[in-house]
């Protein structure tokens, strides 16, 4: 299993209709081949900061399979106008300690 995971900075203000977004763009990443599962976590302690981490089976279902489908470029129209600066994406590889 491979975990993505990105810092996502929304722009300030903009929280409730990037969550409201991110709901609707859900089931677009969830109809992937290899995914597994996600959250979108709010930071403690920072507003307008998210924490996504995205359950996948291996980096190309998410490289290959959702960012070359339509339906991340719809994800991508839902979601992009939120971010600023765009997020980095680092893919995690299975724990070595747990």
């Amino acid at each position: 299993m491979i975990l993505e995971q990105a810092l996502l900075h929304i722009r300030k203000g903009q929280s409730a209709a990037f969550e409201a977004a991110m709901a609707q763009a859900k089931p677009l990443i969830a109809a992937s081949a290899g995914f597994l599962g996600f959250e979108v976590r709010p930071a403690a302690r920072q507003a307008d900061l998210y924490l996504l981490t995205v359950r996948w089976d291996c980096v190309a279902s998410h490289e290959e399979g959702f960012r070359k489908s339509d339906r991340y470029a719809k994800w991508r129209e839902l979601l992009h106008g939120f971010y600023d600066p765009m997020p980095e994406v680092i893919y995690f590889e299975e724990p070595v300690i747990s």
